[in-house]
């Protein structure tokens, strides 16, 4: 079962309490436990596309089965400005297709195979249904999930695409997934682009960012950053092989999440546990679900210990 269940329910059950309180409020920061610091998020990168063609709906179901914590959603544009799911600019890896998103109308798009890729370059996970799967929409994933799941949308190069928060937003407030609707949390978006994440601080100041950092060195970071940071975004995100602890307790200290990408190896996952991030990217939202067992097993002997230390005391 999933460990957001068991939040939310005892979430409700709070909330009800209190609401039987004469002059008890509860805020959205505390019946909210998304964005609880001490949560380790499981994120099926884009879908447990380890197991099924990338940013397909076969692949976000497969990630939702396999206990992922959230849903990660691409974001590119199509000519006649609507939001879809894929992670590349062009459609050539990941389709029959060749050429950029954004010279594609929606309907031209649809017509491209968007799964017998991953048959070719996978045949022992092969499957007939990936066969001739459709590129969907932003909105066609909400549709398939709705408000019950929880979505971690990045904006892919917002520079190509003007008036890419905007649609975001507008179909968030469509399908009221944003924090005046929900828990904040429920929506989590990320950029590489400051200047993005910005403009979608601006639109909407209760939607939790994430900014991704880039880095091609063994990643260092300052207060300063840290503190810039802050002002507009609830976390971090970077690839898992330039960080070390040091990194993730410095970034800890400060309030912020972290979620590394993207972890496929069980050591690494342990690692990256060990070290204290509050969640991380995988392609196989079953290993880390694995792994998550084990070590909560393993906390548990410790608290567990700890108690009978002092109880011998």
């Amino acid at each position: 079962m999933k460990r957001l269940f068991n939040l939310a329910i005892l979430s409700l059950s709070l909330l009800l309490v209190a609401s039987m309180i004469p002059g008890t409020i509860v805020s959205a920061e505390e019946e909210a436990s998304l964005l609880d610091p001490n949560k380790r998020l499981n994120v099926a990168h884009r879908g447990a596309s380890g197991h099924a063609p990338e940013h397909t709906i076969p692949s976000y179901k497969l990630g939702e089965r396999m206990n992922g914590d959230y849903i990660e959603i691409d974001l590119q544009m199509t000519k006649d400005g609507v939001l879809v799911a894929m992670h590349d600019e062009r459609v050539d890896r990941t389709t029959d297709g060749t050429g950029l998103v954004k010279d594609y109308t929606l309907e031209e798009l649809k017509k491209l195979d968007a799964g017998s890729w991953f048959n070719e370059e996978n045949p022992e996970k092969a499957k007939r249904a990936y066969q001739g799967l459709e590129v969907p929409t932003l909105e066609e994933v909400i549709q398939t999930f709705g408000n019950d799941s929880h979505y971690y949308i990045e904006t892919k190069s917002p520079e190509v695409y003007p008036g890419m928060e905007k649609e975001l937003l507008r179909v968030l407030e469509k399908y009221e997934l944003t924090p005046k609707y929900e828990e904040r949390g429920k929506v989590l978006v990320q950029s590489f682009s400051k200047a993005s994440l910005l403009k979608m601080h601006d639109l909407a100041p209760d939607m939790p960012l994430v900014q991704l950092i880039s880095y091609k060195t063994p990643a260092t970071i300052t207060e300063q950053e840290l503190a810039e940071l802050s002002r507009y975004t609830v976390g971090i995100g970077m690839s898992y092989t330039k960080i070390d602890q040091e990194y993730v307790e410095k970034v800890r200290e400060s309030g912020l999440l972290i979620h590394p990408y993207t972890v496929n190896e069980k050591e690494d996952m342990k690692r990256l546990l060990d070290w204290g991030v509050t969640g991380m990217f995988t392609n196989y939202p079953d290993r880390l679900e694995d792994v998550m067992d084990d070590f909560e097993d393993d906390e548990d002997e410790v608290e567990d210990d700890d108690e009978n230390e002092e109880d011998e005391d």
